[in-house]
């Protein structure tokens, strides 16, 4: 609104507003778009393809550029890691090492024993043996309860398959999930995406987690997959849902393949319109022609297609943490994906400048991702000496081309004091807007022209609340006179 009042700034008073204010007159805005790394299979833009009545076939090869559906050649096997702990406590249990009977109705447990076995102990505590690591336990036509809370965050959950009790290279033990993949996947599916979503999408979610468990099959450690996101959500017998389970029966043994070998499916909530090459999200990746980016326009329905996040200076510097050198004064972009996600970008201080990738950054502040705009916005109210200005502040003209109502006001009535600040990042020739709390009711006053460094200073006549807004973004309210 150009009609607004415009004030100028007096060289004196760029040194005043140059200065760091109070963090707590202080706010960074971050406007983002998208949840998760930004690589291969949007979740909701699969929903969204899924509604525009496209099939699993065209959605996953939508996102996994010049790939193909292949099949298994047969039956896999996958071991999953629910827990390590010192003791394990298990039931639903009808054999041991494929020759001692078990009771699956009773609890048992088992310990570490002496280089690396494994001592069963019975209900009531008594040792029935020692055997060698790894111990197989046969689960019953139920599924073995693993007791206690996993690392999924399941407490006392019902798996299908084997328990594996392994030594644990740090100590105690570790208990693995043994089971069959198409099994395994019962248990995926409706971790990662919700049961109510069309069959298309719970099809494509189905094939991209197998692809992916058999891509990533890990040949340590005796297991090949965490049940949490380090891999993929795993919930056991308890999270199954009819609609999933035919998901996964309908696409049995189908996979993604390129240049006829499986592929790594990452997948992840939400894009925000376009996905990221794989080497600009996970630094140090290859490129890989198979997951590069591409348009996504229908992920809308997801809750963080775009999202806020507002937060002050002093909040941003402790998160932060060491990445700032002194007092935190902006973060920099200085290098974008295809998305555009940050990949690189630098932290300014008062006291140097740090580097630090896109990844970095999300993490230390929280956000839900990379695709990211950074705003800082900050104020300072200061009481006026009650003299009157030897001439008026504003150049601007109101509307209809009167003198300035404010530049009018202060040429003949006592200056209640000034808001000052600095914005980031600043424009040549930029402008605040000044903003008055009327009431419940924000009122814009007039606009001021920010200087050196995004400098601010602007003269107000009435004490009471003050904001400024900037390119959209609204400043912390300060208090002058």
């Amino acid at each position: 609104m150009r009609y607004l009042a415009r004030t100028n700034l007096f060289a004196a008073l760029l040194a005043i507003a140059l200065a760091a204010p109070a963090h707590g007159a202080s706010r960074l805005v971050v406007r983002g778009a998208g949840f998760g790394h930004g690589v291969g299979m949007s979740q909701y833009g699969a929903l969204g393809l899924a509604k525009q009545g496209k099939d699993h076939g065209f959605i996953l090869s939508h996102y996994y550029t010049g790939t193909q559906l292949g099949k298994l050649a047969g039956p896999s096997q996958v071991r999953v890691l629910l827990s390590s702990s010192a003791q394990i406590v298990f039931s639903g249990a009808s054999a041991v090492a494929g020759r001692q009977s078990l009771d699956p109705a009773l609890s048992y447990s088992a310990v570490r024993g002496l280089g690396g076995a494994v001592t069963l102990r019975s209900p009531s505590g008594r040792d029935m043996g020692t055997y060698q690591s790894p111990l197989t336990i046969t689960g019953g036509p139920s599924g073995f309860v693993l007791r206690g809370r996993a690392a999924n965050g399941v407490t006392d959950g019902r798996y299908r398959g084997n328990l594996q009790l392994n030594a644990a290279a740090i100590g105690g033990l570790s208990a693995i999930n043994a089971l069959d993949l198409e099994d395994y996947l019962l248990g995926v599916v409706p971790g990662e995406m919700p049961a109510s979503w069309p069959n298309e999408a719970l099809r494509t979610q189905a094939v991209a987690a197998r692809t992916y468990a058999i891509a990533t099959s890990k040949e340590g450690d005796g297991f090949d997959q965490y049940a949490d996101t380090r891999s993929q959500v795993y919930k056991g017998i308890a999270a199954e849902q009819p609609t999933t389970n035919a998901a996964v029966a309908a696409t049995n043994g189908e996979i993604v393949i390129f240049d006829g070998k499986p592929i790594v499916t990452y997948y992840f909530s939400t894009s925000g319109g376009r996905t990221e090459d794989v080497e600009n999200s996970f630094l140090g990746a290859r490129p890989a022609p198979y997951l590069v980016s591409v348009d996504d326009p229908f992920d809308g329905e997801s809750p963080r297609h775009r999202w806020v996040v507002r937060m002050s200076l002093g909040e941003a510097e402790r998160r932060l943490g060491d990445l700032v050198d002194g007092s935190l004064r902006q973060i920099k972009v200085l290098r974008r994906g295809k998305s555009p996600r940050v990949v690189r970008a630098q932290i300014v201080g008062t006291a140097g400048r740090e580097m630090v990738s896109g990844p970095q950054l999300r993490r230390k502040l929280g956000l839900y991702a990379t695709w990211a705009q950074f705003t800082v916005i900050t104020a300072t109210g200061a009481r006026g000496d009650g003299s009157k200005p030897s001439a008026p502040v504003n150049t601007g003209t109101s509307a209809g081309g009167a003198v300035p109502r404010l530049a009018r006001a202060a040429s003949f009535s006592q200056v209640a004091g000034t808001i000052s600040g600095r914005v980031a990042p600043s424009l040549a020739d930029g402008w605040v807007r000044v903003e008055r709390l009327v009431g419940k009711r924000w009122v814009e006053l007039f606009e001021a022209r920010t200087g050196v460094g995004g400098a601010y200073n602007a003269r107000v006549r009435v004490p009471g609340s003050y904001r400024v807004r900037y390119r959209g973004e609204v400043g912390p309210m300060v208090r002058v006179g």
